[in-house]
């Protein structure tokens, strides 16, 4: 598993949005990493959904922050 955050952040992303995200300056990349991060850390409908598959729990918040931009 990556410890780079954008390289997590990418991870969690499909492959269509992992491929347009790569294509974005990398300091939008930490950026939206860090949103994801957050999202993961402080929504708490993530915690019961990461207890039964953190993989979904972190697509699910990666979704979250690119639907928000």
């Amino acid at each position: 598993m990556p410890t780079d955050p954008v390289a997590r952040f990418l991870a969690a992303l499909d492959p269509d949005h992992r491929d347009a995200v790569s294509a974005r300056p990398r300091e939008e990349q930490e950026r939206l990493a860090e949103d994801w991060e957050r999202e993961l850390s402080t929504d708490t409908d993530l915690d019961t959904l990461d207890e039964l598959s953190p993989s979904a729990a972190e697509a699910e918040a990666a979704r979250r922050v690119l639907g928000e931009r």
